[in-house]
């Protein structure tokens, strides 16, 4: 049994050590698979192009880029108040969405070495990235004085269990909006350094590209197996993935929009930028991709954005459980509607010159 101990700002289970987050719907996740299935795949349809992405990981570009600077060696206690706490909520939920990437690929690229051996070490090389980018990002949880136990994390988090080609619709998006939302921030700051509260983000260009070349393997395995992307089963689900990730990415940036602001962004134009340049990114595999132009887009997310508020009212409430949960019933029912509303717009189809999009 873990004691924790509250601080003024976050719990924690030992001094100087962040109990995790509470898990919610919209907390990164931790995946398991099919990995028998994942030995059996058939990559022969694109091996010449996974065989190059190896070659580039083996390369390593980054293997020099995480190494903490003079400039993190000062005391950060002027970050302070509700930009600190929202700032440490922004490490410990990247470090955590990283590790839960390093825990996945790694475990891959032991269980495929046998029988899937360019597979193998392709997700042994991004575990690698991985792991350096958590690393990096709960050594800088250190300077505001809490780390996470990474080891803890991995014994009390809940697995969710996908099937090989879920796992490769989730970790596509997520990795190619992983990269817009570090280039978005990297560029801007480029731009407006005076906003640049924190070192770390200077380190974005290069990071957002391991993103972006993970996201690019993803790429490769999904057109691998056509019958991931060619019938209406595929259409169905790559329209669910989308929507799943825009979604959760804009109700917890809203919920934290005073972070960008403390860096000088709009969290509400910063998550339209990113989303849009995902979406278009995502037409280069998927055979349909969501129309976020369509003015109701924003809107039915607006609406979900204002129930979560008052959904966090209620939790901070005095009202006994039974009440919470029944003043809360019509909120979270309303959230499905709009997720349901969101989900049956119409999409934009995406042909392909391959020919494997139906």
């Amino acid at each position: 049994m873990v004691t924790t101990v509250k601080t003024p700002e976050f719990e924690e289970i030992r001094p100087g050590v962040k109990a995790p987050a509470k898990e919610t719907i919209l907390t990164p996740r931790f995946y398991t698979t099919d990995f028998e299935e994942m030995e059996k795949m058939d990559i022969s349809a694109n091996e010449e192009e996974l065989k190059a992405i190896l070659a580039e990981f083996r390369e390593d570009y980054n293997r020099n880029h995480f190494v903490r600077t003079e400039e993190f060696n000062q005391s950060w206690d002027h970050i302070d108040g509700e930009t600190r706490r929202l700032f440490i909520e922004f490490l410990e939920r990247s470090c955590t969405a990283e590790f839960s990437g390093f825990l996945l690929y790694k475990e891959l690229g032991r269980r495929l070495k046998d029988k899937n051996p360019i597979l193998a070490e392709c997700f042994t090389l991004m575990s690698r990235d991985e792991a350096r980018h958590a690393g990096f990002l709960n050594k800088a949880m250190s300077d505001f004085n809490l780390t996470l136990d990474l080891g803890f994390l991995t014994k009390t988090r809940k697995y969710t269990f996908f099937k090989p080609k879920f796992i490769f619709y989730a970790t596509y998006l997520s990795e190619k909006i992983g990269y817009w939302r570090y280039i978005t921030i990297y560029r801007h700051l480029e731009q407006h350094p005076e906003h640049r509260i924190y070192p770390i983000f200077k380190f974005f260009e290069n990071w957002c590209q391991d993103e972006n070349r993970h996201g690019d393997f993803f790429d490769a395995i999904l057109r691998a197996q056509p019958q991931f992307l060619n019938d209406w089963k595929a259409k169905l689900w790559c329209r669910f993935f989308l929507l799943s990730v825009f979604a959760t990415m804009y109700l917890n940036d809203q919920q934290r929009a005073g972070f960008y602001k403390a860096i000088g962004l709009d969290a509400k134009e910063y998550d339209k930028h990113v989303i849009k340049k995902t979406n278009n990114t995502a037409a280069k595999v998927f055979p349909v991709i969501l129309d976020v132009d369509n003015p109701k887009f924003y809107e039915l997310l607006d609406v979900c954005v204002r129930n979560c508020e008052q959904l966090r009212a209620i939790d901070a409430s005095n009202a006994i459980a039974p009440i919470k949960f029944l003043r809360k019933l019509p909120l979270y029912v309303s959230n499905v509607v709009q997720f349901l509303r969101l989900y049956l717009m119409k999409p934009i189809e995406v042909k392909h010159k391959e020919g494997y999009v139906a």
